[in-house]
């Protein structure tokens, strides 16, 4: 006869939180949409896109562009905005994390994922798919609206893949500057500094490392300005030059799918980096 000890067996330790990256996804989604500094930043890449679009479109009869060929002038014009556009997505793609950090809401993410690196792939993915939809969203109408006026001024381009091709590149450096920007804000964990670093590695370093290498005719300097993320960003949204040699400066230019690599590298680098962090760190 045996005695019923009225103690349950004991059950094994669950390994994890039991949400799947699918639901991780999901989750990151709703965070993203749900911002309203989201909403603000991706109607102000738009409208700055279009914008600038447009008016330097409007501009192209006072004779401005030179001897720019048609399919590269109507690149230029549909892309002109990428430099400033690019610094917004920059500041919402620190936000993203950065804000989780500073209202302490990381530490409910980190809860409900305790291996803490699928959150952070969830986040850039989530945050990529967006930006890149909106940046190739705002080029697209970008383009819609100024051919009819460049065509109007005698330049008529025919929309191929040598036209197309710079506006999926444009939208995709937008896209990887903001992920770059997110691990930035992932190993800084703070907002203002997440933003700081990120400005300072699109715009103060490229500015300093071209003025220095200008002055000391310093070639090789003046070649890895290229390699940095904005600088090499660049050439996925322009339209190859025979030569491939800036007349400017004299530097080596990068083809659109070099320049994809190198900026791919750095963002790659940068998560790596916060991936190590995020897992090692207390939240």
């Amino acid at each position: 006869m045996t005695a019923n000890t009225g103690v349950a067996p004991a059950r094994p330790a669950a390994s994890g939180s039991g949400l799947s990256f699918a639901g991780i996804i999901r989750s990151e989604w709703i965070k993203l949409r749900s911002l309203r500094s989201t909403v603000w930043c991706y109607a102000i890449i738009v409208v700055i896109t279009v914008g600038m679009g447009v008016l330097l479109a409007s501009t192209f009869s006072s004779g401005g562009f030179g001897t720019v060929g048609g399919v590269q002038l109507a690149v230029q014009v549909a892309t002109i905005s990428l430099s400033l556009s690019v610094l917004v997505a920059s500041v919402l793609g620190a936000l993203v994390i950065t804000g989780e950090y500073g209202t302490g809401m990381i530490r409910s993410t980190f809860t409900a994922v305790p291996r803490r690196i699928p959150a952070l792939l969830a986040k850039a993915i989530v945050f990529s798919l967006s930006t890149f939809v909106v940046g190739l969203v705002s080029l697209l109408a970008t383009a819609a609206a100024t051919l009819p006026i460049l065509a109007a001024n005698g330049v008529d381009v025919e929309i191929d893949a040598e036209f197309l091709l710079p506006l999926v590149g444009g939208a995709g450096y937008l896209a990887l500057t903001g992920v770059m920007s997110l691990a930035i804000g992932a190993i800084v964990r703070s907002s203002a500094g997440g933003i700081a670093t990120s400005l300072g590695l699109i715009l103060v370093v490229p500015t300093i490392v071209g003025i220095f290498g200008l002055i000391t005719q310093t070639q090789w300097l003046i070649d890895a300005a290229n390699y940095l993320p904005s600088n090499a960003g660049s050439f996925m949204y322009s339209v190859p030059v025979e030569g491939g040699v800036d007349p400017l400066t004299g530097a080596t230019m990068l083809d659109p799918g070099f320049g994809l690599l190198v900026v791919a590298a750095w963002v790659a680098a940068l998560l790596v980096i916060s991936a190590v962090l995020v897992k090692r760190r207390d939240s």
